[in-house]
């Protein structure tokens, strides 16, 4: 792979064979970058500023190209990274790469769209939470969870459920911000995907009251799991 360092990232310059270099990927997102957008996002810890809407349309028109993919992420900028998570082949990287890969993931949005868009999608995705959740890096442990969170809303069969409420009830709390996000989340689908286990996981977040006070935009449904479950739960008798 030919490639230059600068500024201690590289920069390929090789054409892969979907006929596009990174030089020339990187140059557009780089006339994409929106100064007001980068201002808003460094608030969030992501460090970018390039309109999420335009970044998927020029995924797009790439279409899927994981060499091009593999010389985006090796440039280590959020950008590049975010744009080659839409343009990879999730199940072309091996377990080892994906680990290797979110222990890098610098910013959320990042790690956020590597776990939802790339990990859920491969066939390593329940070795990986296994090993995740059971990480001392809490940001690494949120990972785990939220592929937890996948299962329990799309494959529960062969989870503790009830195991599962247990270690959130125990350790959600005092949980560092990303990984109480996370174990959140779970509590929530549980209550809102298997009835059984309603009643307890409402109590769990009454008592624990985590994310109660979050500011909630009109019109959106507020993180703490009481009130997102019992909308969530209105919705789908509604419907």
């Amino acid at each position: 792979m030919l490639s230059a360092r600068t500024g201690g990232r590289r920069v390929a310059g090789t054409t892969t064979p979907g006929g596009t270099t990174v030089t020339e990927v990187t140059a557009e997102l780089a006339a994409l970058d929106d100064p007001r957008i980068r201002a808003v996002n460094e608030k969030h810890g992501d460090d970018h500023g390039v309109n999420l809407g335009k970044l998927r349309a020029l995924a797009k028109r790439l279409k899927t190209q994981q060499e091009l993919a593999r010389e985006l992420w090796g440039t280590e900028e959020t950008a590049a990274r975010l744009l080659a998570l839409l343009v990879c082949r999730p199940k072309a990287f091996e377990r080892d790469e994906l680990d290797t890969m979110l222990r890098g993931a610098r910013t959320p949005k990042v790690h956020d769209w590597l776990v939802g868009y790339v990990v859920k999608k491969s066939p390593h995705a329940e070795e990986l939470r296994l090993a995740w959740s059971a990480d001392p890096d809490p940001v690494v442990a949120s990972a785990g969870w939220a592929l937890t969170t996948e299962r329990v809303a799309k494959k529960p069969e062969g989870l503790d459920l009830a195991g599962l409420l247990d270690v959130i009830e125990a350790r959600m709390k005092d949980a560092p911000d990303r990984l109480q996000w996370a174990m959140n989340h779970c509590l929530a689908q549980i209550g809102i995907s298997h009835e059984e286990h309603r009643a307890r996981a409402l109590g769990i977040g009454e008592r624990l009251e985590v994310l109660k006070d979050y500011p909630t935009s009109p019109g959106c449904t507020s993180p703490y799991a009481p009130v997102w479950i019992t909308e969530m739960v209105r919705r789908q008798e509604e419907a």
